[in-house]
């Protein structure tokens, strides 16, 4: 079984600053990070592997630093480590980031082997778009599950995966056919720790490094941002909210509580309150 789990360097949103002139984020002296939502499909993937036996490929797009990301995700126990770096992605939307891992994906399915799943995060936190997986998926024609929180079943002679997904109002029992992309939802496990032999293994590992022109890519014009039609016009940090909590005591009855909090949420929306009153109006 061969599995690949597309991972993301980020900047440590903890300490993510804008500057005050130009309003773009500050990346100098801010520490990455692997992507808080792609260790939980890092997870899913080793435990598929330990049951099922095979493979492991971590990809990720990135600068020549990122390759410090794959080795993190090395000492979790991942089999393989491939970068795609090159000076041509820098500046990539979704749909250009999506393009790449794409077509880096049919490069290790030509050299490793096709995988069976492909796995990402449900997003990233420094995009929040979770745009990526689907993207990926739609461009290799691959089944794509989205916020699955659990994997019941894998038939791999059969070539079929049941999974839970998180749906609004509950939780949906969904099957499809192999390959398919997965993007995992937060919570659904939790990350092992990294055993000794594996965090020698990583120091010593040979992480793939490809270019463009090494993954495939032939036309750089659909990556960074040539290939990327999405326009940032300005980005800032939320003001400091000058207004202090109000406390409500519990020693109030539930109704009264109730009523403190429509007070306040009608003080702050006053228009609510009247759309609210004309709706049971009409009633």
């Amino acid at each position: 079984m061969h599995i690949v789990v597309c991972i993301k360097q980020v900047p440590d949103s903890a300490q993510i600053r804008v500057h005050p002139v130009t309003n773009t984020i500050m990346r100098q002296g801010v520490p990455t990070i692997i992507n808080p939502y792609d260790l939980f499909a890092l997870e899913e993937a080793l435990r598929l592997r330990d049951k099922h036996g095979g493979e492991v490929t971590v990809l990720t797009m990135g600068p020549p630093n990122a390759e410090d990301t794959l080795r993190k995700a090395l000492t979790f126990g991942a089999d393989r480590a491939v970068l795609v770096t090159d000076r041509f992605f820098a500046g990539s939307d979704t749909l250009a980031t999506s393009f790449a891992l794409a077509t880096a994906l049919k490069k290790i399915s030509e050299t490793y082997g096709a995988p069976h799943v492909v796995f990402t995060g449900k997003q990233t936190i420094d995009g929040d778009t979770a745009q990526v997986g689907p993207g990926i998926a739609k461009r290799l024609g691959l089944q794509q599950l989205t916020y699955v929180s659990k994997i019941s079943n894998i038939d791999l002679e059969g070539g079929a995966i049941n999974v839970e997904r998180r749906a609004e109002g509950g939780t949906q029992q969904m099957a499809t056919s192999l390959p398919c992309l997965i993007t995992m939802l937060e919570g659904t496990n939790d990350m092992r720790r990294g055993t000794m032999a594996d965090a020698l293994k990583a120091a010593r590992a040979e992480v793939v490094i490809w270019s463009a022109k090494d993954a495939g890519i032939e036309d750089v014009a659909k990556c960074g941002l040539r290939g990327s039609p999405t326009v940032v016009k300005r980005v800032f940090a939320p003001g400091a909210r000058s207004e202090k909590a109000k406390i409500i005591e519990f020693t109030l009855t539930p109704k009264d509580t109730a009523d403190a909090l429509l007070d306040l949420i009608f003080e702050k929306q006053p228009k609510l309150e009247a759309e609210i009153t004309a709706a049971h109006a009409g009633h």
